[in-house]
Order: C-alpha cells, then sequence, then structure tokens
C-alpha cells in the first residue's frame, strides 16, 4: 500500500512541477525547466527505499516552490519581445 501512496504522490507533485514550468515566459527558463524536471523524475524511477522516495519528495516540494517563485519574478521583469522561436 505504501508504495501506492508514493506513486501518487509523486505523480502528483511531477504535474504541478510541469505546469508551474509553464508559466515561465521566457523559452529558455522554461524549456530548461522542463528538461531538468523530467531528467530528475526518470533518474529517480528506480528508487524503491521509502526513506529515499521521501527524501527526493521533499527535495521536490522546494523545487516547486522555487519554480513558483521565478515565475512569479519573471513576470515582474519581462523581456520586450519573444524570441523567434516562440512566435
Amino acid at each position: 500500500m505504501a508504495g501506492a501512496a508514493h506513486k501518487m504522490k509523486v505523480l502528483s507533485l511531477y504535474k504541478q512541477m510541469l505546469r508551474a514550468s509553464q508559466n515561465f515566459d521566457a523559452y529558455n527558463y522554461r524549456m530548461y525547466a522542463l528538461r531538468r524536471i523530467r531528467d530528475a523524475f526518470r533518474d529517480n524511477k528506480a528508487l524503491t527505499d521509502s526513506a529515499s522516495i521521501e527524501n527526493e519528495l521533499s527535495n521536490a516540494k522546494k523545487t516547486l516552490e522555487i519554480i513558483k517563485r521565478q515565475t512569479i519574478v519573471g513576470q515582474l521583469y519581462q523581456a520586450p519581445d519573444k524570441l523567434v522561436i516562440e512566435k
């Protein structure tokens, strides 16, 4: 049962992080955040120890808060034009 609970927490946190990273106005920051999130979750996919899973969940929650904070700061200082790749 603990495995299913961890799986639901991890999936929920993964989705929250992906959604939050979509709020970056700058294309490069957005793509970097998406890449880092996917890579981190892929690297930790094979964890089985409950303590290490909880540790990684805690780190991911901190990272989610950082992403949310940085998107707000990024919206305060927007670039004047979008990149060519974004148009």
